[in-house]
């Protein structure tokens, strides 16, 4: 069988959308490929850090971000996803400029949890503040019932990953405060039925989350092995 060329590396499923970012990223993180289920490929986004996503948005930055999309795309990959949550703002531009599914942010799920549970949807966010109707629009969750909870307030976390004031980071007192702020969600809202983690560096906690909110937890992580499966489909195994 002849097969066709002109890739320079083949066999990705999913390109990323990456944030230029240097603090740990734990095992289940996007941009720790060694612990996930599927092959990636990365797009650096040079000067486009958390703190400048969330506070500073703007038109050259959608044009970088858009270029980086198409550069995948030529790469080969099946579909496109993001390092950051806060990528929702640019969702429908990306989808739009390029031909292979996009889903640059989790918050894309927060309508199939509503759907899933007939309840409201808690999202665990990096700034509750900086998480706008927007962003919720742009991934189709605008009509969703949702209770936010943010990580702005934490001590570890804001400082490394919202402010970027140093790389090195404490993972332990990162979980502690990620747990005490889904504690604080679920106690505010008792009524929601699922956690939507919209923050890329939570997915590493998603166990402890879970066991400390009995609840089903999505991240971007369970959505892009979703999306692979469905876009690099292969045989099931098994016997009649």
């Amino acid at each position: 069988m002849l097969q066709s060329g002109g890739k320079n590396i083949c066999g990705v499923s999913i390109g990323v959308l990456s944030l230029e970012s240097y603090f740990p990223k734990p095992p289940g993180h996007i941009k720790n490929p060694s612990s996930l289920p599927f092959t990636l490929s990365y797009e650096i986004l040079d000067g486009i850090t958390v703190p400048e996503l969330l506070s500073n948005p703007n038109g050259a930055m959608k044009d970088q971000i858009i270029k980086a999309a198409k550069r995948l795309e030529a790469s080969g990959v099946r579909a496109i996803t993001g390092s950051c949550g806060f990528l929702a703002l640019y969702q429908n531009d990306i989808a739009a400029a390029v031909e292979v599914p996009v889903f640059v942010s989790s918050l894309v799920q927060v309508q199939m949890a509503h759907v899933m549970t007939a309840a409201p949807v808690g999202i665990l966010t990096a700034s509750a503040p900086s998480l706008t109707k927007a962003h919720l629009n742009n991934a189709g969750a605008g009509g969703v019932p949702v209770e936010i909870q943010g990580l702005e307030e934490t001590s570890e976390f804001a400082t490394v990953i919202l402010r970027n004031e140093r790389d090195d980071m404490d993972l332990a007192k990162v979980a502690d405060e990620v747990i005490a702020a889904g504690k604080a969600l679920v106690a505010r809202a008792p009524e929601i039925g699922a956690i939507v983690l919209e923050c890329t560096d939570l997915p590493p906690y998603a166990h402890r989350i879970q066991a400390a909110l009995e609840r089903p937890v999505f991240d971007l992580t369970t959505l892009s092995t979703m999306v692979a499966s469905t876009v690099q489909r292969v045989p099931y195994s098994g016997y009649i």
